[in-house]
């Protein structure tokens, strides 16, 4: 499931940078979806790996680790 998340947030980082381009080339005249949509995906995908390797890793854990 790492791998799947980590894989999806990348694709989804290099749509949202070839809308941004695409949006720029075309001078604005086109929707700035093109780099939103692609860019909300990214985000919610990177969460999601965020969130399998905090459940999966045990130096994320952060707290029993820290010393008081």
């Amino acid at each position: 499931m790492r791998k799947f998340t980590l894989t999806l947030s990348i694709i989804f980082v290099i749509l949202t940078f070839a809308g941004a381009i695409y949006v720029l080339v075309n001078h604005g005249q086109v929707n700035a979806g093109y780099a939103c949509v692609p860019l909300v995906w990214a985000l919610a995908s990177l969460i999601a790996h965020w969130r399998v390797r905090k459940k999966k890793s045990p130096r994320c854990q952060g707290d029993e680790n820290e010393q008081k």
